[in-house]
């Protein structure tokens, strides 16, 4: 919604909206669709690989594709949404996710799927981009923080949840399901919002999209992790990771120098001038790369070194959005009450605990699973901390006529750390075991190769939430 002056605006934001609950359902149900389906696929892409008889670079396509289009769009369908209004773009992104999610489970060869997922993660974008402006924009204020925290808990559990539905639906009905289960809850969701999804606001009387901004933006996004799938095959100054490297380069600095000129930017860069708002959005960004690295590579420890099933690896992962889906809500209420701005920061340092001892207990062959299922029971906790003050403080650090684009940044930042968070990985993986002297697959590099590739990354993840920590508290001494 446009900045609104004036008492009427401050009685509607004190009261809330009266379906505010409804609406939150419905957005967290569509928020928790579009991310599920970034990370679902992690499970199955050995299935599909076999299946469409491709290698694993190939099938790596599904992933990243879903990922580089859901991050390009989001900021695109922020500025959309102040002109057909955030409803209406909710309304449509429905529709095509379902549409495209049903040609996903019916696709007949690879690059059909490939293709299929970029229609589907157009409709997320247009979901994702202004989710949280419409639960911001729903709630009175001495709900939002709760309120923020349901949609930090959807998102965490979403990226971390897809490992776990997706094993449970290979082993049971087949790769296909995993976007084909999408389609029944997509009509429901999409029947309901038509007659739930009903917000006061404001639209602009033109569109005004900034199609150069948008152009550099997509060309930024898709050179970057273009770059991070070749250094993930080969660190060599080949001519390939020059080109993409320099378009990479060329596209961000076309793209600021692009903003900053525009009157109308796909990307207001005044928004960085608010200190209070970046900080929280470095934690963010950490936060997601860190927990995307465990999500990616767990699988592959417990499956190669321990033995076990995608059932069982996906039961081990249903812990950490277990514990999510009931303490982010309550650390946002507790938040709202107390306003306690350091809790943002002990949630990051119980996250950064949590990863090392992972990384130490998967380095040893000999180790105790029971002590890593307790490390993904702090893992929950920490995150349950983090996500919720982070999220409400990232959403009042800026002017109210700045709602838009601070919920389609912040849902940008969100994937673009997952996206780097699965290309981190392969990165990192390729680079140990290069440097092993071994090129094949993952799973098969036995499991003293395997257990201490993946304790590494881990160990790196950890790492990267003690930067975050640091972050956190810096930003909690500056609101002192």
């Amino acid at each position: 919604m446009d900045r609104m002056n004036g008492e009427g605006e401050d009685l509607r934001q004190e009261s809330g909206s009266k379906n505010r609950y409804v609406v939150l359902l419905l957005v967290l149900t569509g928020v928790l669709m579009a991310v599920v389906d970034g990370s679902v696929v992690s499970i199955a892409l050995p299935t599909i690989t076999g299946y469409f008889r491709v290698n694993i670079a190939q099938s790596q396509m599904i992933m990243t594709s879903y990922l580089v289009t859901l991050t390009s769009l989001l900021m695109i369908f922020g500025k959309v949404a102040e002109y057909i209004g955030k409803a209406r773009l909710f309304l449509l992104g429905i529709a095509l996710f379902s549409f495209s999610s049903l040609a996903c489970g019916l696709s007949t060869s690879l690059n059909m799927l490939v293709l299929c997922r970029i229609v589907q993660a157009t409709g997320a974008a247009m979901m994702f981009s202004i989710s949280s402006a419409i639960i911001f924009q729903s709630f009175p204020r001495g709900e939002q923080g709760r309120a923020m925290g349901y949609i930090g808990a959807t998102v965490a559990i979403g990226s971390i949840l897809g490992p776990t539905l997706g094993g449970f639906i290979v082993d049971l009905l087949g790769w296909k399901y995993i976007f084909l289960i999408n389609v029944p809850i997509g009509i429901v969701q999409l029947l309901l919002s038509s007659r739930y999804m009903k917000i006061e606001e404001k639209t602009s009387d033109s569109l005004n999209v900034d199609l150069i901004g948008a152009a550099t933006l997509i060309t930024f996004m898709v050179s970057m992790m273009a770059l991070l799938g070749e250094l993930s095959v080969s660190f060599s100054p080949s001519p390939a990771n020059i080109a993409l490297a320099m378009i990479f380069i060329l596209s961000l600095a076309a793209f600021v120098i692009n903003e900053s000129r525009q009157k109308a930017p796909l990307l207001d860069l005044s928004i960085f001038r608010y200190r209070m708002f970046v900080l929280p959005c470095v934690s963010m960004i950490i936060f997601f790369v860190s927990n995307l690295m465990i999500s990616i590579l767990g699988p592959f420890y417990f499956e190669g070194v321990r033995g076990y099933t995608p059932s069982q690896v996906g039961l081990i992962y249903l812990i950490v959005p277990a514990i999510m889906v009931i303490g982010a809500p309550v650390i946002g209420w507790i938040y709202d009450k107390h306003q306690f701005r350091y809790l943002a920061a002990l949630g990051m340092a119980i996250m950064a605990v949590s990863m090392i001892r992972l990384g130490s207990l998967a380095a040893s062959l000999g180790s105790d699973p029971r002590q890593m299922l307790f490390a993904f029971v702090f893992l929950g906790i920490g995150g349950a901390f983090f996500q919720s003050p982070n999220n409400t403080e990232t959403m009042r650090s800026l002017p109210r006529d700045k709602i838009n684009i601070a919920s389609s940044f912040t849902a940008t930042i969100r994937n673009l750390g997952m996206a780097l968070g699965v290309s981190f990985s392969g990165v990192l993986v390729s680079l140990q075991l290069a440097r092993a002297g071994y090129y094949g697959t993952l799973l098969e590099a036995g499991p003293v190769l395997l257990s201490s590739t993946v304790s590494r990354v881990m160990m790196l993840a950890g790492l990267l939430c003690i930067i975050g920590t640091v972050v956190s508290i810096y930003r909690g001494m500056k609101c002192a």
